[in-house]
């Protein structure tokens, strides 16, 4: 085969490979050409519709609240100890008994002061009939008044010493200081104590109190009486307090104020030192417009949301106020009933035609 020969074969080989890669995509290319006609000859078909989602905006309860933890305290809690250093004669109690205030808990021995006392009152007996005489004496100018002043005044002191004493044995009574519920029991009968040994802790625990901060920042919307929700960790149930107190300064070091709430124990499910997780509920608005955070675009001058109307997408401008985690409030730019585009906002502009896929209420 001569070198022309060759050429032509290698040509012919050429373009019968080329013919057979092109053939598949004719049909696509003609395809192409129709549709790409068709669209310049009837632009609506072209451009269709866009599904999105969207929400209607339906007035609704809005609560402004916080979460923040915190910490269950009693009422009110001591350490039972004695005034005096003695001989436990009895123990009155039973550990985790709840006992009213002015219950007798203790006694300790007081048989030397009950003596003394003794003793005290047949003196104050003398001493009240030496008075009497002296006065009858007085009276008659048999005596002087020195000499009847010295008896008053022994009348007087005798019944000061008495006093003193009551008072000492009063001290080897310990009693309830309050309505309460008493702890594990750290003494027992005939154990001598001191002033600084425990007999037991005593806990007032309803009402239950709530110790927690918030923010700094927010120091100027709450007050007294302000309600707050909590749960703890060995409950679901949903527990209520009332603030009444707070300190009046905020803490320079983590910037928060601290509070404190009080809320009702009656079946005795709250117990000191359990932590809550609290919802501080600040403020609340019963018609607030709310919609779903993604539908918010924000802008350099503000922010936008887009309506559905009419078929279309029209971007509105809107003021927004609080936030929820999930939903924004809308102050201004919105009116009841309106349809908010929830999907697809990076794809629409104004005046794009969509069509509402879902929508939620």
């Amino acid at each position: 085969m001569s070198k022309t020969s060759r050429i032509i074969v290698v040509l012919i080989i050429i373009l019968a490979v080329a013919a057979w890669a092109v053939y598949p995509r004719i049909d696509e290319i003609i395809g192409s050409s129709a549709t790409t006609e068709a669209a310049t000859q009837n632009p609506s078909r072209a451009r269709s519709a866009l599904p999105v989602t969207g929400a209607i905006v339906t007035p609704q309860l809005l609560e402004n609240k916080i979460k923040v933890t915190g910490s269950i305290l009693p009422n009110e809690s001591i350490q039972l100890k004695s005034e005096v250093s003695g001989l436990v004669t009895k123990v009155h109690f039973k550990e985790g008994q709840k006992v009213k205030k002015g219950t007798l808990l203790v006694s300790l021995k007081d048989d030397e002061l009950q003596a003394q006392l003794e003793k005290l009152k047949f003196s104050k007996r003398l001493a009240v009939g030496n008075e009497n005489r002296q006065k009858q004496l007085l009276d008659k100018e048999a005596i002087s008044q020195e000499e009847y002043d010295i008896t008053f005044t022994t009348l007087n002191t005798i019944e000061a010493d008495i006093k003193v004493i009551e008072a000492q044995l009063a001290k080897t009574s310990i009693i309830a200081p309050f309505d309460g519920i008493l702890g594990l029991r750290g003494i027992s009968e005939g154990a001598y104590i001191t002033n600084s040994t425990i007999i037991a802790s005593f806990y007032s625990i309803d009402p239950v109190k709530i110790d927690f901060s918030i923010p700094g920042k927010y120091a100027s919307i709450v007050g007294i009486n302000d309600v707050i929700q909590f749960k703890t960790e060995t409950s679901d149930e949903v527990f209520i307090g009332t603030v009444y107190a707070y300190e009046p300064q905020i803490d320079p070091n983590t910037r928060t104020l601290r509070m404190r709430a009080m809320s009702s124990n009656e079946k005795g499910e709250l117990l000191p030192g359990q932590f809550a997780n609290i919802e501080f509920i600040m403020s609340s608005e019963d018609n607030a417009l709310m919609v779903p955070a993604i539908a918010v675009i924000p802008e350099v001058d503000g922010h936008t949301l887009f309506v559905y109307r009419s078929g279309k997408a029209q971007a509105v401008k809107v003021k927004i106020g609080l936030r929820t985690e999930s939903s924004v409030q809308i102050l201004e730019g919105l009116s009841p009933q309106d349809t908010v585009v929830t999907s697809g906002l990076l794809e629409i502009r104004q005046g794009s035609a969509i069509t509402i896929s879902s929508l939620k209420k």
